[in-house]
């Protein structure tokens, strides 16, 4: 194992309704190797009510070692959009799923502040909270880092301790499953964006209930979650962060933006990664 190397594996939209898909990515995951999972875990997933099995199997997979971070309110972008292309990108790039988005700081307030006393009430102390689509308004930057309560959030590239840093740029590997010409060309993607992190302090495998559907998409992170576990150490978001922290991981995180930062940020600029990245169902 490649001293300092770490991997983080992400399942998103992880609620009642997506409960099914979430354990056959688990199962999957798990086929690969044991190690510890971030659930990404939402409240009222599209309006969904609350389900006391699944609560109790949140705990449990807690007690396993995973960390369940909060992933928005219901995931659903309820505003109006403010012209054409406030429409187009909140209501075909995310596909009406950027909840926090474009939040003021009083909205974004009030839906973590909700999301997390159903975390409590569910006896969990979330340490991560996680935008769906990783969109966070300028409001819920502030909302966050006025909180307190958190000790990170990310971006698509981005890993950021709050409340004000060190921050990890560390590109997902996330896979976009909506039709047949995305699955072939996010798959492409992501073998080549995995090639090019190999030497990155920190690699990011995010999961979406959907990509279980598809086994094209199951088979290649498979192999790519088999082959970076060979030499990196798995560990939470949380886990990757307290180690962010310490201060000897300011040489390793200054090492990651130059040996694996250049090649893959120039890469996801291109045209390419915007269309591979259109639908994150986050």
């Amino acid at each position: 194992m490649m001293r300092g190397r770490t991997l983080c594996v992400v399942v998103h939209d992880v609620s009642p309704a997506t409960w099914d898909a979430c354990c056959e990515l688990l199962h999957e995951v798990e086929r690969v190797g044991k190690f510890p999972v971030t659930l990404l875990a939402v409240p009222h997933y599209h309006g969904v009510p609350r389900n006391a099995a699944f609560e109790a199997w949140l705990r449990h997979r807690a007690k396993l070692g995973d960390e369940i971070a909060l992933h928005g309110f219901t995931h659903r972008d309820s505003g109006v959009p403010s012209g054409w292309i406030d429409h187009v990108r909140r209501r075909h790039y995310t596909c009406g799923e950027g909840e926090f988005s474009a939040l003021t700081l009083a909205q974004a307030t009030r839906r973590i502040a909700a999301g997390m006393r159903w975390m409590i009430r569910i006896g969990l102390q979330p340490a991560g909270f996680v935008a769906p689509a990783w969109l966070l308004s300028p409001g819920t930057w502030q909302a966050l880092r006025q909180s307190h309560r958190f000790a990170y959030t990310c971006t698509l590239r981005e890993l950021h301790a709050l409340p004000d840093g060190p921050v990890l740029v560390a590109q997902s590997q996330v896979y976009s499953s909506r039709s047949a010409w995305r699955r072939v060309l996010s798959i492409a993607w992501n073998r080549w964006l995995a090639h090019a992190q190999r030497k990155q302090a920190c690699v990011r495998v995010e999961l979406h209930p959907a990509d279980a559907a598809h086994a094209a998409i199951v088979r290649c992170w498979s192999e790519l979650l088999w082959r970076q576990s060979a030499d990196r150490e798995a560990v939470t978001l949380a886990g990757m962060v307290r180690r962010m922290r310490r201060p000897e991981a300011a040489a390793s995180e200054q090492q990651q933006h130059e040996l694996g930062g250049r090649e893959a940020d120039r890469a996801a600029d291109q045209h390419v990664a915007r269309v591979v990245q259109t639908e994150h169902h986050a």
